[in-house]
């Protein structure tokens, strides 16, 4: 029996795999950014894609321009 189909070792790790040859922090790099996807209902996704290609601009620098507007508007009522 292994390690996976015990419902008591749920989040315990298989035996069969095997980290020996694991590098601890390979991949890590300090001050690194994440950017994290945004899902846009899909109404509003088509409204905006047809705008940025009437524009001749791609999708994430037409949304950018424009919360970056809206961030302008919000400071500015402050």
């Amino acid at each position: 029996m292994n390690a996976t189909s015990n419902p008591s070792n749920e989040d315990d790790m298989p035996s069969e795999i095997d980290f020996s040859g694991g590098v601890r922090g390979k991949f890590y790099h300090s001050g690194a950014t994440f950017n994290l996807p945004v899902y846009l209902d899909t109404k509003v996704r088509e409204y905006l894609t047809e705008r940025a290609q009437a524009k001749g601009v791609p999708l994430n620098e037409l949304v950018n321009e424009l919360l970056k507007k809206d961030i302008e508007l919000i400071e500015a009522g402050r």
